[in-house]
């Protein structure tokens, strides 16, 4: 049993009260760890010392490049213990090994990319249309940030969280999901090896009342970044109108897969089966609904039912698996009550629709023709191996489905035409749009959503602009005394 404790200003610490939740290995339902449940006095604690290490302590006092140096060390530390970290992310979450590995070194990435960000930071001189006067802009942090991520893509979160915000000169408290915590608080051992004074990144983890509740409330937090789901976003919002901190909010989808009938069938197929059921499915921009061409449609879904029902599901560790099992129960729980009801609504299961012989937490990849888009199951984000499949006749018509939607992150667009694709593409209403390929990312492509999906972007250079605020700063250069205002005239 693995008993974890909080990163509290350079301090490893337990819950003030003693407070402790367990977590679960969904391979196999062991119990095998547990984490400090923080109370609002914990919380308290660390925005303070996030909040003096700002503006009182070392970090206040680094240059651009140290900062940049910081950053740089942590990235070498996560690529050198890639497969440590992606061992424990899998056994706290079930994500695939050969996935958790990979991503924990390649994230590094991101934070490499941010460590070069650094001293490229600044401000503008302003031709201002008064005389003797020199105005200049300057870029300052924001303060303490509080950043919330979910437990699916937690390292990646976490580097295009506190990459761009160090950068940028700020601290930060990150609260961990209260599902799979184990991983963020093993990167939280590579901070101070990296040279990142005490107090700069704090990491807390419970659940979302009191511990995100106080923390997205504090008055010392000057901006949010939020990623998880909609009811708990809507707090996190209520939550900031006592710090007026600034918010940006990533909230998942349900992403439209649009496969017109000139598109290559292989291509297209290999897409969509990598879009839904890689992660099981446990992706924000999971492709989650196929809107496919009418006269490619029997086609297309017979090589991928043929696909879906080979694929291997068992032990995430093993290196022959290609799905592991779900997180949670509560996934579980819901995807067998959503396919249940898509059936009854006229829906028909060609593959899968029940959980996998490999355990309790395992369901079988899911594929679903949908008759109409309102079936329940077609706008709902299942976080879980399950597609919901419609069809088209016209460009139009695909446009109209792929819109028909509350959420707004992310879509897929496979044709040949590069006319049509670059149409469709200023015409989707989704903040990602991804034209013969699915679900690559970069340190260089900003990301995010609109509309039910969210707003503010991460990743990107831009990132770090979004966590700083421009100061303007007027100087009179000329030798001659201001007039006085209230003198004779």
């Amino acid at each position: 049993m693995q008993n974890y404790q909080m990163l509290i200003a350079g301090d490893w610490v337990d819950a003030s009260d003693g407070g402790r939740f367990e977590t679960f290995n969904p391979a196999n339902g062991e119990v095998w760890a547990s984490a400090p449940e923080a109370t609002a006095e914990d919380i308290d604690r660390a925005v303070k010392a996030a909040h003096v290490a700002c503006y009182e302590g070392p970090w206040a006092g680094f240059t651009p490049t140290q900062r940049g140096a910081c950053l740089r060390r942590l990235a070498d530390l996560m690529a050198e213990r890639s497969e440590e970290l992606g061992a424990i992310e899998t056994r706290d979450s079930g994500k695939m090994f050969a996935e958790t590995r990979w991503q924990a070194k390649y994230i590094s990435e991101f934070l490499m990319f941010y460590a070069g960000a650094a001293d490229k930071i600044n401000g503008d001189t302003l031709p201002i249309d008064k005389p003797d006067l020199f105005v200049f802009t300057d870029r300052e942090p924001l303060g303490v940030i509080a950043a919330v991520v979910p437990w699916n893509s937690q390292l990646f979160l976490t580097a295009v969280k506190i990459g761009p915000a160090l950068a940028a000169g700020n601290t930060v408290v990150l609260k961990t999901s209260e599902h799979a915590p184990a991983v963020i608080l093993e990167f939280g051992k590579l901070i101070a090896e990296a040279g990142i004074p005490d107090g700069v990144v704090n990491i807390v983890t419970g659940h979302g009342d009191p511990c995100g509740k106080v923390l997205t409330s504090h008055p010392l937090v000057a901006r949010i970044s939020f990623t998880g789901g909609p009811i708990a976003a809507k707090h996190v919002l209520m939550n900031s109108t006592n710090n007026f901190a600034e918010v940006s909010l990533e909230l998942g989808g349900k992403s439209p897969f649009i496969v017109f009938d000139d598109a290559d069938l292989d291509n297209a197929v290999y897409g969509s089966v990598a879009g839904i059921f890689a992660a099981s499915g446990q992706s924000c921009v999971a492709g989650s609904r196929l809107i496919v061409h009418e006269d490619i449609a029997d086609r297309f879904l017979a090589k991928m039912v043929e696909i879906a029902k080979g694929i291997r599901i068992g032990d995430p560790m093993d290196e022959g698996t290609q799905m592991g099992p779900l997180c949670t129960q509560g996934q579980i729980d819901t995807i067998e009550a959503e396919v249940a009801r898509a059936v009854d609504e006229g829906g028909t299961v060609l593959t899968g629709g029940k959980r996998a012989a490999a355990g309790d937490m395992f369901f079988e990849p899911t594929i679903i023709d949908c008759p109409s888009p309102d079936l329940h199951i077609v706008d709902t984000e299942l976080f879980g191996p399950v597609l919901s499949v419609l069809r088209f006749k016209t460009e139009e018509e695909a446009l109209a489905l792929a819109n028909d939607t509350e959420h707004g992150l992310a879509a897929g667009i496979f044709t040949q035409n590069a006319a049509r694709a670059m149409r469709m593409s200023k015409h989707v209403r989704a903040g990602i749009v991804w034209i013969n390929t699915y679900r690559v990312i970069s340190p260089v492509a900003e990301f995010g959503g609109m509309k039910g999906s969210g707003y503010g972007r991460e990743s990107g250079f831009q990132a770090v602009y979004d966590y700083t605020r421009p100061k303007t700063v007027w100087m009179n250069i000329s030798d001659a005394p201001i007039g006085n205002p209230f003198g004779p005239r």
